[in-house]
């Protein structure tokens, strides 16, 4: 196995990867992903939502955002031209990249005021502190 092999044969040499890869499209980095402004507004909207769920501590609710997280939801956002394009249409239930990013915010949008609606409701249930007369 990997972890076999780790243990058992030392490391011949280091190699430096600044820059994040992948497999995906002619460029082989994040901008399958995070490559146009849509996506990128996306994934920020998402991330800011972090402090707020982690607040909660509802593991449904982390499991929905864990789950809004899944890089094809940007995938389907792409705006990319050529054969690159096709690979995501191919993939792509949405009628086009558009289509995603709207789907995608609206969901966002309603989840992020289930959000609030439970942070309101958590601090409606914490006990009062007495008042000094």
């Amino acid at each position: 196995t990997p972890s076999e092999a780790i243990d058992l044969i030392p490391a011949a040499e280091t190699i430096s990867v600044p820059d994040c890869i992948s497999w995906a499209d002619e460029e082989r980095d994040l901008s399958a992903w995070l490559g146009n402004d849509m996506q990128r507004d996306a994934f920020e909207t998402l991330a800011k939502m972090k402090g707020d769920i982690e607040q909660i501590n509802q593991p449904v609710l982390l499991n929905t955002w864990r789950n809004l997280q899944t890089s094809d939801h940007f995938y389907y956002m792409s705006t990319k031209r050529g054969d690159d394009q096709n690979i995501h249409n191919y993939f792509s239930p949405y009628p086009s990249p558009y289509e995603a990013f709207m789907n995608y915010m609206n969901v966002l949008t309603d989840f992020s005021l289930k959000i609030k609606a439970q942070n309101e409701f958590t601090l409606l249930k914490r006990p009062r502190e007495k008042q000094s007369v």
